[in-house]
């Protein structure tokens, strides 16, 4: 049973986004069917699945749910806002519980109270009758006729109930089994399997799809036939007949059309997948190998290392598009990681007394595996940050103009070589003299070193070890750690983290992650007789300016690139070197690498460009663990290390 909790834990949770994602399209159009339809699904596939641990609470709380939704599907319950409400509350709930299974692998002792509870306000809700909707008599169901007359001799007497079943061509993969459900049907007395279209050819046919109908007739009571088929109801047409009558027509005449094929996912062990990721990167080094080798051959026999060179190229062909095949493989939609948030807006807003309203867009823009699956926790801190210290009560909110609600936005997109999450609100904002005196006062800055902060450098005071501008320590925040987890989370998947705020007007965090997590794509440069390098994502461009047109301006330097005046640093005084002291030539030239700070693009003098290489690069560790401006290393073709720079630390 252990081994299937897993399997159970994902599947579980997007069963649960599936069912929040309805709900929301129930609350913004209560007549859309489709989304009705899927959430009845959702939920009826979640309680089969709960059935298979010990989850009782759970399976009694979700079947009430099944039922009172299918009293909605089949209109004799109208979706009121309390219904909703109580939905949502039991999804909310139900995702509790999963959170608990994944954590104690049991239920916690309330579970039981909270169903009881959830299951009591469903049952005030249901109303209702079992009746069924009126059949129109202008309206013939040929699939009926047919049936009626090959098996008249097998009908016998009294009242009978009619259906045709059509199921969902991927219903083996929600556990659905047809032949089952019909089998349990009361009183059957006439079953036909038919094919539900021309089948297609053997090479074309996809042995997991169900591709049959089922039509019957039997002697139960109408809704015993319906509780029947109450779990398969979107995909059924159920028509009452009293023989000899003619067949009257389907209760539904618009039922659900058969889902389209789909392929089957395959879901395989990470661990595996890391590994294969962790042998591309050692071909990719062993490849760069290869080039050096070609070079120190191409000395003494130019021939051999031509043809070295030409099987060098072939195995970088092959390699590359591994590489890119491996990380298409671990890209996933980001979604599954949003998806957690709303029900920790609802309950921490509950908790706070405010009124928010939480907007998602970009589900599907996909990241790495590997980056995905520990975002959550820098999202979890950022939302509680907003919601705390950001979006004002309603009462505040109302004084300054603004809506009762509060929003909320986290949005996902891609840009370039990296996935770009912003989470937005539209609360107080962040003052900038206010993070000053906090600091201060905590000891976190000295006065002077406070006061020669700008406003941009002001706000990312937030993201200091320690520092809260909480008066007393919540159960939300207070303590000081939060931003600053957001902060080495990022920093260790290879991102960074920017903020911007306007007083009264509110604030975002953008969180720049890289999209591919095995391979970066590194540029080396020379300082003095030592290489490092440094990851492209982080450069806007690389220039050759005269030196004489790099000036001095104030206690630094600048220079004018692009009509622009641009600050100018050294990397050899940036790694804690020293620069040349004799002044340039008037006809010399300085190479300058061009980044992009918070504020704006600088340059950096170094000695030298080198290759562009694609390099696995390892965390740094050790002795370096501890240096600022290291993000890590990796190997060179001669078999040699380089560093590898993080440009915004060592700029900050």
């Amino acid at each position: 049973m252990d081994d299937l909790l897993p399997h159970f834990l994902v599947e579980a949770r997007e069963l649960i986004a599936q069912a929040e994602d309805d709900l929301t399209a129930l609350a913004r159009d209560g007549g859309d069917g489709a989304a009705m339809d899927s959430a009845f699904r959702a939920i009826h596939t979640l309680k089969g699945s709960v059935a298979i641990f010990d989850m009782a609470a759970a399976g009694r709380a979700l079947h009430a749910a099944e039922d009172l939704l299918e009293r909605m599907r089949a209109g004799t319950k109208t979706l009121t806002a309390a219904d909703l409400a109580t939905l949502v509350a039991l999804i909310d709930q139900t995702d509790t519980w999963i959170d608990a299974m994944a954590q104690h692998g049991a239920l916690p002792d309330s579970a039981d109270a909270a169903a009881d509870a959830l299951i009591a306000g469903m049952a005030g809700m249901a109303g209702g009758s079992d009746a069924p909707a009126a059949i129109d008599p202008t309206a013939p169901a040929p699939w009926l006729e047919a049936l009626l007359a090959a098996h008249a001799h097998a009908l016998g007497d009294g009242a009978l109930v009619a259906f045709r079943y059509r199921p969902d061509g991927d219903c083996f993969f929600r556990g659905d089994d047809p032949l089952a459900i019909v089998a349990a049907i009361a009183d059957l007395r006439v079953l036909e399997i038919m094919p539900a279209t021309d089948w297609p050819a053997l090479d074309a046919l996809t042995p997991f799809d169900c591709m049959v109908t089922l039509t019957g007739i039997s002697g139960a009571p109408l809704a015993e036939l319906r509780r029947a088929l109450r779990f398969v109801i979107d995909q059924v047409e159920i028509v009452a007949v009293a023989p000899p009558a003619p067949a009257r027509p389907p209760l539904s005449t618009a039922p659900a059309a058969p889902a389209p094929p789909r392929a089957a996912p395959l879901r395989v062990d990470g661990a595996r997948i890391d590994a294969l990721a962790d042998g591309v990167g050692e071909l990719i080094v062993a490849n760069n190998a290869l080039a050096h080798l070609a070079d120190e051959i191409a000395r003494t026999e130019p021939r051999v290392a031509a043809r070295i060179r030409a099987a060098h190229a072939t195995l970088a062909r092959a390699v590359g598009d591994l590489g890119r095949a491996v990380s298409d493989v671990r890209m996933v939609a980001i979604g599954p990681s949003l998806r957690r948030l709303p029900r920790l807006v609802r309950e921490i807003a509950d908790a706070l007394g405010k009124s928010v309203t939480l907007e998602i867009a970009g589900e599907q823009t996909e990241i790495d595996k590997s980056i995905a699956d520990d975002l959550f926790e820098p999202l979890l801190h950022i939302v509680r940050n907003a919601l705390d210290h950001g979006i004002e009560p309603p009462e505040t909110r109302r004084q300054a103009g603004k809506p009762d609600h509060g929003r909320l936005t986290v949005a996902a997109r891609r840009e370039g070589d990296a996935v770009v999450i912003e989470i937005a609100d539209d609360g107080a904002g962040i003052d900038s003299a206010r993070l000053r005196a906090v600091a201060v006062a905590r000891g976190v800055l000295a006065r002077e070193a406070a006061d020669a902060l700008d406003d941009a450098q002001a706000l990312r005071l937030i993201f200091a070890p320690g520092f809260s501008t909480a008066s007393a320590v919540t159960a939300i925040s207070g303590r000081g750690v939060g931003m600053d987890a957001v902060l080495t989370v990022v920093e260790r998947l290879g991102g960074r983290v920017d903020i911007s705020s306007i007083v009264g007007q509110g604030s975002a965090i953008r969180l720049r992650l890289p999209l591919d997590a095995i391979l970066t794509r590194l540029l080396i440069v020379r300082c003095g007789e030592e290489r490092y390098g440094i990851p492209l994502d982080s450069i806007l461009e690389t220039a050759s300016v005269p030196s004489a047109r790099i000036v001095p301006v104030g206690s630094g330097r600048a220079c004018v690139l692009r009509d622009r005046t641009v600050a100018v640093l050294s990397l050899a005084a940036l790694l804690g070197g020293k620069e040349p002291t004799t002044p340039p030539e008037p006809v010399s030239v300085t190479k300058l690498l061009v980044t992009q700070t918070e504020v704006e693009p600088v340059g950096i003098i170094v000695d030298g460009f080198g290759a562009r290489i694609d390099g696995l690069v390892r965390p740094k560790a050790g002795l370096l663990a501890h240096i600022p401006g290291v993000a890590g290393t990796t190997l060179l073709g001669d078999g040699s290390v380089l560093l590898v720079l993080d440009l915004p630390v060592l700029i900050a």
